[in-house]
């Protein structure tokens, strides 16, 4: 085709930058990038279509409502989480341990979208890849099936929940965690003695410990009751 020169008289052609197409997976990609960037609050249908650079009604054709969305996105973070390998029925523990701090280190990288599994069961693709792992991992180390069930549910809750409580902090707390263990120990020991002896004696223990330290003692403490209730073999 000859290439002439636009007539004066005539409007010339206009370049138009084609869009993304809207997908479901471009849409919870969007989400994830405005809750990375801020919080779970700040994700909306219309603050998602902004991201797109199109209109909220068009989302509505791939996602049905924000609580969708949600359950979407955290399915995607669960994308994330490496299983442990092929259950080991020697190494259980240590294979349901691995497993759930990945989980939390997951989770943990991701703003507060923890707080999409709270009050919620989480049972997309790659959520259900992980509990069924875990169920798997649990019955190769002869946990019965029942506390494996509440176990799996309990064990979600406590992850999810440590892992959300993180983002609750204010951020003069988070700053000097020092400063903050002082103001404790000097308040608990404000107390009177005669009211709260038990207190003031647990005063260093109270207050030692990093998040993950304590995140780690609560899990194997919930590992370590699961296994009591495992029968003797032979």
């Amino acid at each position: 085709m000859v290439e002439v020169p636009v007539p004066p008289w005539r409007t010339p052609p206009k370049t138009v930058l084609a869009r993304v197409p809207i997908t479901q997976d471009a849409i919870v990609g969007a989400a994830l990038r405005v809750l990375d960037a801020e919080n779970l609050d700040a994700v909306s249908m219309r603050r998602v279509a902004q991201e797109l650079d199109t209109g909220p009604a068009s989302l509505y054709a791939h996602v049905a409502n924000k609580q969708e969305l949600l359950d979407l996105m955290y399915d995607r973070v669960m994308d994330e989480v490496e299983l442990p390998g092929p259950p080991d029925a020697a190494r259980w523990r240590e294979q349901a341990r691995e497993l759930m701090v990945t989980m939390h280190r997951t989770l943990s990288a991701h703003s507060d979208i923890a707080r999409a599994a709270l009050a919620n069961i989480p049972t997309g693709p790659n959520a259900l890849r992980v509990t069924e792992a875990l169920l798997q991992i649990l019955a190769a180390g002869g946990v019965p099936a029942q506390p494996a069930a509440w176990f799996l549910d309990r064990i979600a809750l406590y992850v999810s929940a440590d892992a959300y409580e993180a983002t609750l902090w204010p951020q003069s707390m988070v700053g000097d965690p020092e400063e903050l263990v002082g103001s404790l120990q000097a308040y608990f020991r404000s107390l009177p003695a005669e009211q709260f002896p038990a207190t003031l004696a647990h005063v260093e223990q109270l207050t030692a410990g990093m998040p993950a330290e304590r995140f780690l003692f609560g899990l194997d403490l919930m590992l370590g009751g699961l296994a009591a209730l495992v029968p003797p073999r032979g």
